[in-house]
């Protein structure tokens, strides 16, 4: 399970460090795609394969099952740690999440967000967020 928060940056060439912690449960390869919020998700294989076959599941006739699963796959790109312990985030994920200098990586159970530092503040300044309100909500799902 992945848990914390831990900030970096993005070096000049695309680089991003993979906190210690998170490194040696990774494994040696792994996946990046497009999360929701415009933040990156990681996944290991194991849990990427749980993931698609989730997605194989939805019907193909489902005009927005057919774009969920596009969103996820044409931009996933599979990836290893260097000896330096970073990861290359190709430049189309880069873009898509704004990872220009300072980032955020949060462990959130079975996979890792990677988030701009300034949109992960904003995101959680949101004045419109009520964790009572939403523990309701969660409650109704059997949380």
């Amino acid at each position: 399970m992945f848990i914390g928060e831990y900030e970096h940056s993005v070096d000049e060439k695309g680089r991003v460090l993979v906190p210690s912690k998170f490194r040696a449960k990774l494994g040696e390869r792994f996946i990046v795609t497009k999360g929701l919020e415009a933040c990156l998700y990681i996944y290991t294989m194991d849990e990427w394969t749980k993931f698609e076959e989730k997605l194989k599941a939805l019907p193909f006739s489902s005009k927005d099952a057919r774009k969920f699963t596009r969103f996820f796959l044409a931009g996933a790109e599979e990836c290893e740690i260097d000896k330096q312990g970073r990861i290359l985030i190709p430049a189309n994920l880069r873009e898509y999440a704004k990872l220009e200098k300072a980032i955020t990586s949060i462990g959130v159970s079975n996979r890792i967000e990677i988030w701009s530092t300034d949109k992960w503040n904003e995101y959680n300044e949101d004045e419109s967020f009520d964790a009572s309100e939403l523990a309701e909500k969660m409650a109704d799902l059997g949380i």
